[in-house]
């Protein structure tokens, strides 16, 4: 058993305390002493310490602190809001023409349709078809149906 403390003694004490720290919690949770949903995520905290439109700035700040550069999140901050007023408030919001357009080539090497969908609640053109003169739409007339409980 000297072997193991001698180890243990000998890492740094950052990774020792990491270590322990690895083992400790699960342990902790294990036995019940906590729940275990609070040793992973702390709701109150995580889901409210701030709102989405937040998001750019904190990640920013969470960079400064891990020693990132800021410089980078700040132009990517700029080309994001500059991209958003560009895109979409100038022209819908101002009345403004629109200055961003996908070029043409992109929409040749990447067609804009595919797998057939077409959109929210409209069948793709593939599917479509006229109505059949019997009522049916091409489908099986299956009635009106009920509600389960209704009799």
């Amino acid at each position: 058993m000297s072997d193991i403390g001698d180890w243990f003694r000998s890492i740094p004490a950052i990774t020792r305390y990491w270590f322990a720290a690895t083992v400790a919690v699960p342990l902790v949770g294990k036995l019940g002493l906590i729940s275990p949903a609070y040793l992973f995520l702390w709701p109150e905290a995580f889901l409210y310490r701030f709102q989405a439109c937040y998001l750019p700035w904190v990640i920013l700040g969470f960079n400064y602190i891990i020693g990132g550069s800021v410089i980078n999140e700040l132009i990517g901050n700029l080309v994001g809001h500059l991209y958003f007023f560009l895109m979409f408030r100038y022209p819908m919001d101002l009345g403004g023409r629109n200055f961003l357009s996908t070029p043409q080539f992109l929409y040749h090497w990447l067609p804009s349709r595919r797998g057939g969908v077409s959109g929210f609640g409209v069948p793709p053109a593939s599917m479509r078809r006229a109505a059949d003169p019997n009522g049916g739409g091409g489908r099986h007339n299956w009635g009106q149906g009920f509600r389960l409980g209704d009799q």
